[in-house]
């Protein structure tokens, strides 16, 4: 991955960190975890999170990639779930666990410039509504969408999918998925796991036009720290050490 795309910044702290890293040589996942771990900032429990070089033509419709899953040990954050819905269903969606409910007046709040929430929920019959604020959801990547089941009537299951980890991924325009796979908190056995999980994702989701080279690169990082390669022919035990 270019290195201006995963980049933390240039400070004393940092290029001290990234001097531990060997950019040459790909690491194993879990050794990979155990140097973001020792790299990490003992401040705060910072995010860490997995770089995908893909190589898909994004420009092409079918090769952009867009979807939802879960992994084994979450990802350590509370989501803030906001439901477009009315009646019935926003009493289902309340009673499930949605932060906000409501109509016209959410939509009012997001125009002023409200986003203090992390996923939005939508019944279709709303969407006349919401589909008003795509220039402000969209770019936030907080657009309901059907492909990720964000639009639908069964709203109860999809708070509580949410509520219980379920998250969007997608390509950007440069063909990278960016991904947070947990906390700097968790184990590197964890973390590895969650890696795994996510790249078993990543193949799984591979488009039928894709050519040549898929998976082109891995890298993996704290918030605040330099990037770690990881080889992608690690195709065993994520979490498990590799031999001597």
């Amino acid at each position: 991955m270019a290195e201006a795309t995963i980049r933390r910044g240039t400070s004393k702290r940092w290029r001290s960190q990234r001097e531990k890293v060997n950019r040459e040589t790909p690491y194993h996942p879990l050794t990979a975890f155990q140097l973001v771990k020792e790299m990490g900032s003992e401040k705060f429990d910072e995010a860490v999170e997995a770089h995908f070089k893909l190589g898909l033509d994004v420009r092409k419709a079918d090769q952009m990639l867009r979807s939802t899953t879960t992994l084994p040990h979450g990802i350590g954050k509370t989501v803030s779930v906001l439901v477009f819905a009315q009646g019935e269903k926003a009493s289902e969606a309340e009673a499930a666990g949605a932060d906000f409910v409501g109509g016209d007046d959410l939509a009012k709040k997001i125009e002023g410039g409200w986003f203090d929430f992390d996923v939005v929920i939508a019944t279709p019959d709303m969407m006349a509504t919401v589909g008003k604020l795509g220039k402000v959801l969209g770019p936030r990547g907080k657009m309901p969408n059907p492909k990720t089941g964000t639009v639908t009537f069964d709203v109860a299951k999809a708070v509580e999918a949410t509520k219980g980890g379920k998250f969007e991924y997608r390509t950007d325009r440069y063909g990278i998925v960016h991904v947070v796979i947990g906390r700097k908190s968790f184990t590197a056995e964890q973390l590895a796991e969650n890696y795994g999980a996510m790249y078993d994702e990543i193949l799984r989701a591979k488009p039928s036009s894709a050519k040549g080279r898929y998976v082109q690169s891995i890298s993996v990082s704290s918030t605040m720290g330099p990037g770690v390669p990881i080889d992608s022919g690690v195709s065993a035990d994520y979490s498990v050490a590799p031999e001597a």
